[in-house]
């Protein structure tokens, strides 16, 4: 006899690999009360073999039953039926763990080593109960349910061309960002509302100390923004959906660590909110994409930061002051400027005014 452990609740407990019927209780009983199985089918109006039956648990207790025993043994029915519940909810998790243990293969799909550092999975379990604690973390009932909820809405961006990244890793980098999002308290969204929110927060580029300003200034038009660290081989530094009608979510992974960079990917996102279907999950990968809706997206990003009426001025920049002062005239940060113009390939990759970025990182509590 062994014991496995079951996640029923928030902590592990110790739980028996067997189930007990609550017949072995009515058993007992009987030998207390010297009542044969014939005289309590008799007394119940049940069958001799019905009786039989409940007390190996092949047959279950019913409501009907639980109150005819009531009235011949004086055990409460509640108490029968809370035996049989009892004993059928353990013989459904003992069925449950013996399925997940078919699908241990699939952990090797996932990253398990961040699952277990970033403390979502326990680091000492293995096998099925591990496949368990898996598919908790994910919010599925098993594998089936994973691939359903999590392949699927991967699939479109799975086929661009800038998905060189990991399945697995994408689903637990956003399942993480779902946890987070459940925490942020938001009201109904506002499209209207949320497009002045963007403008505001086009001011506060140069603002190092943005963050909860930008997130309240979200959650209070329908948006939960939240930051969640690249898990290796997702590849992405943004993702948009919805969690509910009435809820937008802006994940950032913060991948490449520079304003520029951040600042893009958070308007990009916001587009996707804005501009397109609410039944999509939009990851931004690492390359730029050419299909119609990232266009779209990079598009809204690119205009709300610098707005097109300032393209002549813009492409006549070179040195690091008149990047400062052009930012400056326009209120945004400078490295967002240095950014654009180096992706419109107006100015070196390794120019020396990339000292206008700012770096952007996670600290750790």
């Amino acid at each position: 006899m062994t014991a496995v452990a079951d996640r029923s609740g928030d902590s592990f407990a110790y739980n028996p690999d067997y189930a007990v019927p609550a017949g072995a209780t009515l058993l007992d009983l009987l030998a207390d009360q010297g009542m044969t199985q014939s005289e309590l089918a008799a007394r119940t109006d049940l069958s001799l073999k019905h009786v039989n039956q409940i007390i190996h648990g092949v047959a279950p207790i019913t409501a009907d039953t639980a109150l005819a025993l009531e009235k011949v043994t004086g055990v409460p029915s509640g108490t029968w039926n809370r035996l049989e519940g009892s004993y059928r909810d353990r013989l459904a998790r003992l069925e449950d763990q013996q399925s997940l243990e078919g699908d241990v293969e699939w952990l090797d799909t996932l990253p398990l080593k961040e699952l277990r550092k970033r403390g979502y999975v326990p680091k000492d379990v293995r096998g099925g109960v591990l496949v368990d604690s898996v598919c908790r973390f994910f919010g599925v009932a098993n594998r089936h349910g994973w691939d359903r909820v999590w392949r699927a809405p991967l699939a479109s961006f799975r086929k661009s061309k800038a998905f060189a990244a990991d399945v697995g890793a994408v689903a637990t980098w956003l399942r993480v960002g779902e946890i987070q999002a459940a925490e942020v308290d938001s009201a109904p969204f506002d499209a209207k509302g949320f497009r002045a929110a963007l403008q505001r927060i086009r001011g506060m580029t140069e603002d190092p100390a943005f963050e909860p300003k930008l997130v309240d200034l979200c959650a209070a038009n329908g948006v939960a923004v939240v930051f969640v660290p690249e898990i290796p081989g997702t590849r992405a530094s943004g993702a948009a959906r919805w969690l509910r009608p009435g809820k937008g979510l802006i994940q950032l992974s913060l991948r490449h660590k520079s304003d520029d960079h951040f600042w893009f990917s958070f308007f990009h996102e916001a587009a996707h909110l804005l501009l397109h279907s609410k039944k999509e999950t939009f990851v931004t990968g690492n390359v730029e994409e050419d299909e119609d809706l990232e266009r779209e997206a990079n598009d809204f990003a690119a205009s709300l930061l610098i707005h097109k009426k300032f393209d002549r001025e813009l492409r006549a920049l070179r040195t690091p002051a008149e990047i400062e002062a052009f930012a400056k005239g326009i209120g945004i940060a400078p490295g967002i400027v240095v950014g654009r113009l180096q992706n419109e390939r107006l100015l070196d990759w390794r120019t020396h005014a990339n000292r206008l970025k700012q770096r952007i990182e996670f600290i750790e509590d």
